[in-house]
């Protein structure tokens, strides 16, 4: 097939699904799920990909099932990328960006080569650009009619916070907890806290106590607490 026939419809074809998937992702991503922005984005590209590659190979059995071989052995790589560490879940965005590569080179490889490079472009722009927006909509307030607000005080000795500060973060970074207004406040001469909240969706009663034993154990912590508050809408 002449490979100018159909750019039109084909970079049409893949904006449309870049626009859907992100708009499908920002909900998932404000939601906090592991799935977010950027995945909802590459999966919808990359199906976009195949399907218009099946398209412009004239839909034959023989290339299909060729590109059907390609969809499912790149989802066994996929299935390899992705890893849970806790509760925190690592490689979605690898796996979907495997696949979107293998749609890359399955253009590529039937020789269509402009809707190979179009796909490219828009699939830098989904792990580049739209990482912004995925740090964006993380620092928004995510609330259910059901959530509360657990606000979490640390008490430390006040030349030790900035270091107590760093830790507590890495570790809330590590078990994958969504932290709201993390801040230090001094109580009096020599003493300090680190406050921070966390919302009741993102964790059960059992990894709150956890979490509670491990700041504990952080050297120079001399108290650890907490209080429920109020709903917040």
């Amino acid at each position: 097939m002449d490979q100018t026939m159909g750019l039109g419809q084909t970079f049409f074809g893949l904006f449309l699904a870049f626009v859907l998937g992100t708009l499908i992702g920002i909900e998932r991503q404000w939601r906090q799920h592991p799935a977010g922005l950027r995945t909802n984005t590459l999966v919808a590209l990359g199906a976009a990909i195949f399907v218009d590659l099946g398209l412009r190979m004239g839909g034959t059995i023989n290339d299909i099932r060729v590109v059907a071989y390609v969809v499912s052995g790149v989802g066994f790589l996929g299935a390899g990328a992705i890893m849970k560490e806790g509760i925190n879940i690592r490689g979605i965005n690898t796996a979907a960006t495997l696949w979107c590569s293998a749609a890359v080179g399955a253009c590529s490889g039937a020789q269509q080569w402009m809707p190979a490079a179009m796909a490219t472009i828009f699939v830098l722009v989904t792990n580049t650009l739209l990482r912004t927006i995925v740090n964006t909509i993380n620092n928004l307030p995510m609330v259910t009619a059901n959530d509360f607000i657990i606000s979490v005080c640390v008490g430390v000795e006040e030349e030790k916070e900035d270091r107590v500060f760093n830790v507590i973060r890495k570790l809330l970074k590590q078990l994958g907890y969504p932290v709201r207004n993390m801040r230090i406040e001094s109580v009096k001469e020599g003493e300090s806290k680190i406050i921070f909240n966390i919302l009741s969706g993102d964790i059960n009663e059992e990894d709150l106590k956890d979490l509670l034993e491990r700041l504990k154990h952080i050297n120079y912590v001399k108290y650890v607490n907490w209080s429920q508050g109020a709903k917040d809408h």
